[in-house]
């Protein structure tokens, strides 16, 4: 037994725990946010003692006698100045991240009232925002000791201003507080968590799954393969191509697939389920370059062939005035990967609801997950009904269905309520990246340096699956010329399958 002092109140906690966990699935102080679980994203920092701790690294057990505030124990007065101060500087965007930033700017307004810049950007620098690129929310965080410096009066924004002034953002106060609700920030009576077994090899044969030892653990709800899925196995924002589970006897595409679903009581079975649950292969050689895969005999990620799509955009004839063009140049270009790194990993809460499902949904296109769902569970779509909560950053990378068609898939077959939820690993490993391309360009201008004409051949590798990478290829090609006057163009463009992340 411990004893943790939070917010001013002792509490008793039977179990030995990270804080994080021992604040979030016990206090239900759901300001302390889960970014990463791992110390590097400051989402869940907290005071300790007046020193910001991010609350993932401490065990319980370590803390006794120690004094513990969050977001919820600030006073009445520091809520009402920090949610002022950090809408009116515009720090607020997806708001993950802000809960951090407010106790990282009481750790310091607390010992130095009057911070210079400097400091406020000392006492963030371990505090992650991918939004608002900091300097609102150092503005916000100035602006705070001023008010508190100089006992300003904060008035409410009551939503009508004069042209041209600047509004606080009717979500940034629940955002600040923490009050707002992100999906894994639900917790409902009787909920189960369930999760993925993921493939070990990018390409490889299912053989068998062998999930007799899991299913007998107690607290396992119970294992579900692809064969359990009462609709379509193959989901897909455009094209329908992307396996909600990899069936025994088919071939994993990338690291990301999904195998079988496990679904139990509590987290911690749940992960001791998927240790116990073994999975035979028959391993094969990846494609991972796309110009390979291209070649004539290279394996096929998709019966279909590896060429997802192909752009080509004529105008004039430009290999004609490229060669009669005074000055020429053909250059090569690559861009990376892009991991796209929101602060909140991916979440669903889904329930039986009406003979289909109901699901909480942090993403970028709710229509589309509940046409997905609805695909894959074989329902008419008005029974999928999918609400999104907020949305703790996406950048295109909460476009695909990710943990969505999961939960609702083992609600549907359970009967219960689910939450699915990545990891920090998981989710980089599982959504779609940014595309990598390959460019040569080459632009022709005459002896004014007028520009003649352009070529360009562009090779995108769109991954395991489609996603969207017919319609990026095609921004890609469309925008080759960028801002510039080319009367003439020729550009070519293939969007490639690899076994690679979409």
């Amino acid at each position: 037994m411990f004893t943790v002092h939070v917010n001013g109140m002792d509490y008793q906690a039977e179990q030995d725990n990270k804080l994080m966990r021992f604040l979030r699935d016990d206090l239900r102080l759901t300001s302390v946010k889960d970014g990463c679980s791992q110390g590097a994203c400051g989402t869940c920092t907290v005071l300790v003692d007046g020193k910001t701790t991010r609350a993932c690294i401490p065990m319980i057990s370590k803390l006794e006698g120690k004094s513990i505030v969050t977001v919820e124990g600030l006073s009445d007065r520091e809520k009402e100045v920090y949610s002022y101060a950090f809408g009116k500087a515009g720090a607020v965007q997806c708001g993950f991240c802000i809960p951090g930033m407010v106790m990282c700017a009481k750790g310091l307004i607390d010992v130095n009232p009057d911070p210079t810049r400097l400091e406020v950007i000392a006492a963030i620098r371990n505090n992650i925002c991918r939004c608002t690129g900091y300097k609102k929310i150092i503005d916000g965080i100035l602006l705070s000791a001023k008010i508190m410096r100089e006992n300003l009066s904060v008035e409410e924004d009551e939503g009508v201003v004069a042209v041209g002034d600047t509004i606080l953002r009717i979500d940034a106060k629940e955002k600040v507080l923490g009050t707002g609700e992100y999906p894994d920030d639900i917790y409902l009576d009787d909920m189960i968590h369930a999760s993925a077994v993921r493939s070990e090899y990018p390409r490889a044969k299912v053989l068998a799954i062998h999930s007799g030892e899991a299913k007998a653990l107690d607290g396992v709800i119970g294992v579900f393969t692809a064969e359990d899925i009462p609709g379509s196995v193959k989901v897909g924002h455009l094209k329908h191509d992307w396996d909600t589970m990899i069936a025994v006897g088919k071939t994993t595409r990338y690291l990301g697939d999904a195998v079988c679903l496990v679904a139990a009581e509590t987290p911690e079975i749940l992960e001791k389920a998927k240790s116990l649950i073994k999975v035979d292969y028959e391993v094969l050689e990846p494609v991972l370059d796309p110009f390979e895969a291209m070649k004539e005999g290279a394996p096929l990620v998709h019966s279909t062939g590896n060429v997802l799509a192909h752009e080509h955009l004529v105008r004039g004839d430009a290999d004609e005035v490229i060669e009669k063009s005074k000055y020429k140049v053909t250059k090569h270009y690559e861009t990376p990967w892009t991991e796209h790194a929101f602060l909140e990993p991916e979440c669903a809460v889904a329930m039986p609801f009406d003979e289909g499902v109901f699901i909480y949904s942090t993403d970028q296109g709710t229509y589309d997950i509940q046409h997905e769902c609805s695909l894959m569970l074989g329902l008419p779509p008005e029974k999928v009904i999918v609400e999104n909560k907020l949305v703790g950053g996406g950048f295109g990378g909460k476009e695909d269905a990710s943990v969505q068609h999961l939960a609702a898939l083992v609600a549907y077959l359970t009967k219960r309520i689910v939450k699915v939820k990545f990891s920090r690993q998981e989710s980089i490993t599982v959504h779609p990246k940014r595309h990598p391309m390959w460019m040569d360009i080459t632009t022709a201008c005459d002896e004014n340096g007028y520009l003649t004409a352009m070529k360009a051949v562009v090779v995108s590798d769109t991954g395991a699956y489609a996603s969207l990478g017919g319609p990026v290829l095609q921004r890609a090609c469309t925008h080759a010329a960028g801002p510039y006057n080319f009367q003439i163009i020729d550009i070519d463009g293939k969007a490639v399958y690899t076994n690679n992340p979409p």
